[in-house]
């Protein structure tokens, strides 16, 4: 089995995807933190001391999948067309949605998967004060698509 991301000599190495032709490539990817009841009620009535979790977790998977190639070794930096990412509060915490589009060489699934894991990161920086037990949960690829531009 031949590994792309190793040259000839077993050295890392960035894929070239210039000869690949650009499609229009979408990910998505979900995640979740679970946390104490006090804090759920503390997020949904806009009472934590930094600021709006929700907000702030949307804004930061934003500017996670935007970052993608900065913080992952061998990923292309990429021109993305959109993302959204959508954190939801449940009965057990609060779950992220992000889903990200790009026309080009190479697919999205880092970017969607960064954007969930900064999103989730952001909400545990906002509420260590004030919950100890937290747990990031499944992180998880839902979906990864490309179609010809043309279609």
């Amino acid at each position: 089995m031949e590994l792309s991301h190793l040259n000839t000599h077993g050295k890392l190495q960035m894929v070239d995807v210039g000869n690949k032709p650009p499609m229009v490539r979408r990910a998505t990817a979900a995640g979740s933190i679970t946390l104490q009841p006090q804090t759920i009620q503390k997020i949904c009535n806009g009472v934590v001391v930094k600021g709006d979790v929700l907000a702030a977790a949307r804004m930061a998977g934003i500017m996670g999948a935007k970052k993608t190639s900065e913080v992952i070794p061998l990923c292309h930096p990429l021109y993305i067309e959109h993302i959204d990412v959508e954190a939801s509060v449940r009965s057990d915490g609060v779950e992220v949605l992000a889903k990200v589009r790009s026309t080009g060489a190479t697919g999205v699934e880092m970017e969607a998967l960064t954007a969930v894991s900064v999103a989730l990161l952001t909400i545990y920086d906002m509420c260590k004060a004030i919950d100890k037990q937290m747990v990031i949960r499944d992180i998880v690829l839902l979906e990864k698509t490309k179609e010809e531009v043309n279609k």
